[in-house]
């Protein structure tokens, strides 16, 4: 069975099951970076720019967030509220959106070539920002690492991606409609919000769990799903299996087996005391068994 069997199943089962917590992460910044466009977009042409640049960072903020709250939700239960998810998401916005700019740079010279190198690049590359936000990779290693763990599974994570975005498209008609009473300021506005509230959520639970899914195959190890709360769930790196472990064993390592006795085994013989060499002592003899020594008593009949 493909580790991406049931991914969008599980997805939206969490999407659901932490809806208020996922949404108001992501309305929270949506609603903020939206007010800050729109109050310096009346600045001018510098304003528009500065509106853009903080649209553009507060994406990146809004992913690596969510993928912490991912995170958090594994072991069944919301650890981490609003501020402290996006706090364990800051030390990681400037790696994400350095990596996301290299990662946009490629993918859009692999479109205007012959599109299937963009396609390719945009498979292979879906991880980076997870293992930046969850293993910690640096910029460049987790290029490498997206495409080391994608690697044999390409083609289930491109049609899985095929899928979401044909989600997506289905969402956004349904949503054009229902605001399509709007007038064109308010619409956008409120396009703008309400979508990137409720798409973000499960376009981060999707990449969380590829990356969880595949990281673990490519371990070796068995998936653990997010069950009920407090149910342990395994973090990458995964543990080593045996085959891999060498080395000395730690100071508390015990051999397992029988405890070590003195009770000789079946059919063996202890050891007889050394003897003395010459000029040494030999055993100490007690003193009610030397040569002078009186009969022991008679035993009683």
């Amino acid at each position: 069975m493909s580790p991406l069997s049931g991914v969008l199943t599980e997805a939206w089962g969490l999407y659901r099951r932490f809806a208020s917590h996922f949404l108001l992460i992501s309305f929270a910044i949506y609603v903020i970076t939206a007010i800050l466009v729109a109050l310096l977009s009346l600045a001018g042409a510098v304003g528009a720019i500065l509106g853009a640049i903080i649209g553009f960072a507060a994406t990146y903020v809004v992913q690596a967030s969510l993928i912490k709250a991912v995170q958090d939700v594994r072991d069944g239960r919301v650890d981490l509220d609003l501020s402290e998810t996006v706090r364990a998401a800051v030390p990681f916005i400037l790696p994400v959106i350095g990596a996301a700019i290299l990662a946009g740079i490629g993918i859009a010279i692999g479109f205007v070539l012959l599109i299937v190198p963009g396609l390719i690049l945009l498979t292979f590359w879906c991880l980076i920002i997870p293992f930046i936000v969850l293993a910690g990779s640096g910029v460049f290693e987790a290029f490498g690492n997206s495409m080391r763990t994608v690697r044999g599974h390409a083609w289930r994570v491109f049609g899985t991606y095929v899928l979401v975005f044909l989600i997506l498209i289905a969402f956004t008609i349904v949503l054009g409609i229902v605001l399509a009473l709007l007038p064109q300021f308010l619409r956008s506005f409120v396009n703008n919000v309400v979508a990137g509230t409720l798409i973000a959520p499960f376009l981060a639970l999707v990449a969380t769990l590829i990356y969880y899914r595949l990281t673990a195959a490519q371990a070796g190890q068995p998936y653990t799903p997010t069950g009920p709360v407090g149910a342990p769930v395994l973090e990458p790196p995964y543990p080593t299996s045996p085959a891999d472990s060498s080395g000395p064993p730690p100071a508390n390592f015990t051999t397992p087996g029988p405890a070590a006795t003195d009770t000789p085994a079946p059919g063996s013989t202890m050891p007889y005391p050394a003897q003395p060499g010459p000029g040494e002592p030999g055993p100490a003899t007690p003193p009610d068994q030397g040569p002078g020594a009186p009969p022991p008593p008679p035993s009683a009949p």
